[in-house]
């Protein structure tokens, strides 16, 4: 054997060495790095910018009002009357994590269209995305006048978001609260059904769940017109072919000529009881419901009809502004009112007396059905706006209230009178 010949050999094998010692090395590594729940081997993520998967956080949430700037929006639907506010802290600092389903409470200083004197209104709209470290995102839907009365006053605050708030505006906004949102206890199968504008929180959950690795099993119906008003479709499609335990079924209640079936969507007509009854298998799911008052004033109860339990179904009309309280969130009254005891509620301002209708879903509703104005903006305990000094009696909660209430109020929207009540107002 030659000498270069031997050289050679030995240089074959001494990069053979180096090959392996490098493989056994990154492979160590590689370990390593699992074992502190680093992910090394990224598949790809099929869903959009703002749902990137996120490190856990512990940040706590802000108290009152904080600054955020809109870096960006963006419009969902082709209509061009669903746009994405993505918001992020004036501070730079890290924004706390909230549950999937939760909303934030916006206070906006508008403009009065009838005397020209600006005003500070309260509205609290759906987190439409999974948390991230340094933004968040809300989709909110242009409301306008009705068709059949254009003579009414369009939303205000949801046209003054499409209308004035630009990219590089500050916004005063309340961390995320709310008592809809996604319980995790339990593996069970998950059925989402989304009616209108009612899709944002949603989203915000399968996006969350999809994010994290989940393997529970994801059914989304969501109702609608036509694709005129699909919001979000290209992502949910995408999703739909990238997640095996994703399950998307859309439903046009009015197709268009240009929206075909089995493309656009999968059936005609609304996202209610008799679809999932097709749909699903007979076994247990847990449910969760959000869109106008109609589809939850019939879904809903037919959902109790079919045998499904109380406890598996979570529901919320079109986010925050309408809620109607799950049951088992209800405290028992402390002191029941006694059969045939009238209980009479006085708002001292306004100058009017009523007896107190039991029926009635709180205060605020009691005030609005007799034309007495309160201002109000989430409807479900966390904006504050409806706070109301207490002048006599004392009221119960139908929940525990996430803004803070001062001694001698109360919050109007989730709480009704044990007494004999006078309020200022």
């Amino acid at each position: 054997m030659s000498t270069g010949t031997l050289a050679l050999i030995i240089f074959v094998v001494i990069v053979l060495q180096v090959g392996i010692f490098v493989l056994v090395g990154l492979y160590r590594q590689k370990q390593e790095l699992r074992k502190i729940g680093l992910q090394v081997d990224v598949e790809p993520n099929f869903a959009s910018p703002a749902s990137q998967p996120v490190e856990s956080t512990t940040t706590e949430a802000w108290s009152g009002f904080r600054k955020f700037i809109v870096q960006r929006r963006v419009m969902e639907d082709k209509a061009q009357s669903i746009c994405s506010f993505y918001l992020t802290p004036v501070d730079g600092e890290p924004l706390p994590a909230f549950k999937p389903g939760q909303f934030l409470t916006f206070k906006l200083q508008i403009k009065d269209p009838v005397n020209g004197e600006s005003k500070n209104i309260v509205r609290c709209y759906s987190l439409s995305d999974s948390p991230q470290p340094d933004h968040y995102r809300v989709s909110i839907k242009r409301v306008s006048a009705p068709a059949d009365h254009p003579d009414f006053q369009p939303g205000r605050s949801s046209n003054y978001f499409h209308d004035h708030v630009k990219e590089g505006m500050q916004l005063s906004v309340k961390a995320p609260s709310g008592h809809f949102y996604l319980v995790e206890e339990e593996p069970l199968p998950i059925v989402l059904v989304g009616g209108g504008i009612g899709i944002t929180p949603m989203v915000s959950i399968v996006n969350t769940l999809l994010n994290s690795g989940s393997s529970r099993e994801i059914w989304l119906f969501y109702g609608l017109r036509n694709s005129a008003d699909h919001v979000m479709k290209e992502h949910l499609q995408t999703l739909q072919r990238a997640y095996k335990n994703f399950h998307l079924h859309i439903c046009y209640s009015r197709p268009g000529e240009q929206d075909i079936e089995g493309v656009d969507y999968q059936h005609k007509g609304h996202a209610n009881i008799k679809r999932l009854q097709l749909t699903l298998q007979m076994k247990r799911h847990q449910f969760y419901v959000c869109g106008p008052r109609a589809m939850m004033e019939s879904l809903v109860p037919a959902l109790e009809e079919w045998g499904v339990a109380n406890e598996d179904v979570y529901y919320e009309a079109f986010g925050p502004a309408t809620l109607p309280k799950h049951k088992k969130s209800k405290p028992q009254p402390s002191k029941p009112v006694e059969i045939g005891q009238e209980i009479t509620v006085t708002f001292s301002k306004s100058g009017k007396s009523i007896i107190w209708n039991p029926d009635a879903e709180s205060l605020l509703e009691l005030a609005e059905d007799n034309d007495i104005g309160v201002d109000s903006g989430c409807r479900a305990g966390s904006c504050g706006s409806c706070q109301t000094a207490l002048e006599s009696g004392d009221v119960e909660y139908s929940q525990e209230p996430d803004a803070d209430v001062e001694i001698g109020h109360c919050l109007l929207c989730i709480s009704k009178p044990k007494n004999n009540l006078t309020l200022t107002v």
